[in-house]
């Protein structure tokens, strides 16, 4: 549901002062209802960061991990929500040569993951790119979280040409762009998925789909040689067996157990994901040359953001693909 009503969205927009912007706030830690739009001082940014004119920007689940107060990192509040975003540079910081004002460019804000829900965000200029022509603004703020924990999770489970990954959660966001990077990487891909989106998953490479509702991975993958685990819990400690002595196991969710690890002789980690401008870059070319595929499922406006968060919890209907909130058009 929408925060304001058409009479507050229209005392908003005729707030002329360009120190301000409109903002989507957290006081408190709570469900979506704790969020609220407001009218703050726009940021100024600082050495090494850019300001963006935020065109569109992304939701995603640690964002309602922020938003509820389960971030693994310290937020204090109160705080912008949201980090992925799509728009223009309105200005630079000292010490930032690669970017300039009026560039297109999309990426993350920084290492705290807030602050893009808003007409205006400071992003360090480590962790944004900038946007080829081809990719428009909902599909750019659509990737850049999700993206770099694929390719970072793939990175990290070495090389796979030739070799049997087993991905978890296929179907979702990270998921499937881990299936499709894995296939380009020469993998052969065994993915778990629902009923529903195992023609989803064949489609985007997968060479097996199984159905974890009514199948067992353990009866169709064998001796694997990586698993991306993108699920946890009782899925990530089945994996080990699963797994080929001297394999990986490869989790952007949860740290795996390291007494199963060592009873199965592979190696297994968690990682938090790290998004630069050259791993952006990469994942630019990938989409442009049509070899990796978004998968964009609401786009919503920027006041209905309490909407994409129940969204988020599963206490509003949502279709698969990521959540984008467009904030302008201009």
């Amino acid at each position: 549901m929408s925060i304001m009503t058409p009479i507050a969205m229209s005392l908003a927009a005729n707030v002329s002062s360009p120190a301000t912007m409109t903002a989507c706030r957290v006081h408190r830690f709570g469900g979506p209802e704790a969020i609220g739009l407001e009218r703050i001082e726009r940021p100024v940014p600082a050495k090494g960061e850019v300001l963006v004119r935020v065109r569109a920007a992304g939701v995603g689940p640690w964002d309602g991990w922020i938003r509820a107060g389960h971030s693994v990192l310290p937020q204090p509040l109160p705080l912008t929500l949201g980090s992925d975003l799509s728009g223009v540079v309105e200005a630079i910081g000292p010490g930032v040569t690669a970017l300039q004002p009026g560039d297109a460019v999309f990426g993350v804000t920084n290492p705290r993951f807030v602050g893009a829900y808003a007409e205006y965000a400071v992003a360090s200029a480590g962790m944004i790119a900038r946007r080829p022509a081809r990719l428009d603004d909902i599909d750019a703020a659509s990737v850049p979280v999700i993206a770099t924990t694929a390719l970072e999770a793939i990175e990290r489970a070495g090389p796979l040409a030739g070799r049997t990954v087993l991905i978890h959660g296929a179907a979702g966001s990270v998921g499937a762009l881990a299936v499709q990077l894995a296939r380009r990487a020469g993998a052969r891909v065994v993915a778990t998925a629902g009923g529903r989106d195992l023609d989803y998953v064949r489609g985007l490479g997968a060479d097996v789909a199984v159905d974890y509702r009514t199948e067992r991975f353990e009866d169709v993958a064998h001796d694997v040689d990586a698993v991306l685990d993108f699920v946890g819990g009782e899925t990530q400690h089945r994996s080990f067996a699963v797994l080929r002595r001297g394999g990986k196991l490869v989790s952007a969710v949860s740290e795996p157990d390291q007494v199963l690890a060592g009873e199965a002789g592979v190696t297994a980690g968690f990682f938090l994901v790290q998004v630069t401008t050259e791993r952006l870059t990469m994942i630019a070319k990938l989409i442009g040359a049509g070899t990796l595929m978004t998968d964009v499922g609401a786009v919503l406006p920027l006041a209905s953001v309490r909407r994409a968060h129940e969204m988020l919890d599963g206490t509003h209907t949502r279709v698969r693909g990521k959540i984008v909130l467009q904030v302008s058009r201009d």
